[in-house]
């Protein structure tokens, strides 16, 4: 359970200021463009996994208590309140947004940022049975997808982009300036290069010098189970891709969960009405319910009373990103028939003069609901 502490080399009591002074350290010596050993970029993003938890309190409560397993699926489930496991371009991004860049290191990384694919956004329905078992989907998206003509440099066949010779490639110009308080350095986009470091003399004919075309894509999605309908995946490097290889942006899934005539929703648990006779109520039967994961064979006990909860432990919805299930709830309706016939109303006559008489307070639909949830 400690094992992200120990990549950090951190204690379990460690405050925020320690977390972030000890990624920086650890990062600054894993980093991929300062360490050449094989091992440093998967080392470089396990840290940087590490620190994307343990500095947000609500992940760190999470991992601290349950562990890996408190923090969610994987493969996007961060959306939802969860992590997974980063990649390299996440955690060169994850370093820069929190130390930011180092001249002539990580100026690169900056300029991709900038020139960033922009995200896609996509509305998914399922239902209420898929938020029970998970679901799959495949996304048809009209998009930009990287130039194969040029394979994506923007420059046409058999050329390359040179490098800017108003910044030498770095993408960026500074101007000194002094005033009283001394000297003061501004830092600007290159005005030739756009702050990208190169210039492109001859423009790819197919995409006119972006690296990019305009495409169709399918992506497929896996929903895990639990899902609530404020709840979206993030697929990364799934939108579209930047201008002339730059990164891509990421894939948006917003779930949108369908009504289901049968239940109410109520968090992890289920909640269902069941209509009953006066005589089913009274003498008890047993009947069949829909639940999300197929029928089940109910007991109504002889006496059940209008209001009451019955319960099916586990027949509710999967805990997202943890293990168990809630529970179904089924509300117990006494039916009254609006109009009787001669021979029902004979009978009803005949049992008026043998029932005593009904309690002066029935526990209310709250009382019985919280009873049920504690039983």
């Amino acid at each position: 359970m400690s094992e992200y502490y120990d990549l950090l080399g951190l204690e379990r009591g460690a405050t925020e200021a320690d977390i972030k002074k000890a990624y920086r350290k650890r990062a600054m010596e894993l980093h991929p463009d300062r360490n050449p050993s094989p091992d440093a970029e998967a080392q470089f993003k396990e840290i940087t996994e590490a620190y994307e938890v343990l500095k947000d309190p609500d992940k760190r409560a999470r991992y601290d208590r349950y562990g890996k397993a408190g923090l969610g699926g994987s493969g996007g489930a961060a959306g939802y309140g969860g992590f997974h496991h980063v990649d390299l371009s996440e955690a060169l991004n994850i370093f820069m947004r929190d130390f930011g860049g180092f001249e002539g290191l990580f100026g690169q990384g900056q300029r991709g940022e900038q020139r960033r694919g922009q995200d896609i956004r996509v509305n998914v329905k399922i239902t209420l049975n898929e938020v029970a078992t998970g679901a799959k989907r495949t996304i048809k998206l009209k998009t930009l997808d990287r130039c194969a003509a040029c394979e994506g440099s923007g420059a046409r066949k058999g050329t390359r982009p040179a490098t800017c010779n108003t910044c030498n490639g770095t993408g960026e110009v500074r101007r000194a300036a002094r005033s009283m308080f001394g000297q003061f350095v501004s830092v600007s986009p290159c005005p030739t290069c756009a702050g990208e470091g190169v210039v492109i003399s001859a423009p790819c004919e197919e995409c006119r010098g972006e690296g990019r075309v305009r495409a169709d894509k399918t992506v497929p999605v896996e929903i895990p189970a639990g899902v609530s309908e404020n709840n979206y995946l993030t697929l990364r490097n799934q939108g579209a891709v930047g201008a002339r290889n730059a990164p891509p942006g990421d894939l948006l899934v917003m779930i949108e969960i369908q009504d289901d005539e049968r239940f109410e929703r109520d968090g992890d648990n289920l909640v269902m009405d069941l209509p009953l006779s006066f005589s089913q109520a009274a003498l008890g039967m047993s009947v069949v319910v829909s639940t999300p994961y197929g029928d089940e064979k109910v007991a109504i006990p002889a006496g059940t009373q209008g209001g009451t909860i019955l319960k099916l432990r586990g027949k509710g919805l999967p805990r997202l990103g943890q293990a168990g299930k809630g529970d179904l709830l089924i509300r117990a309706h006494v039916w009254t028939p609006e109009s009787v016939s001669p021979e029902q109303e004979r009978l009803l006559r005949e049992l008026a003069k043998l029932e005593g008489e009904p309690p002066k307070r029935a526990a209310g639909f709250w009382s019985k609901l919280k009873e049920a949830l504690r039983a």
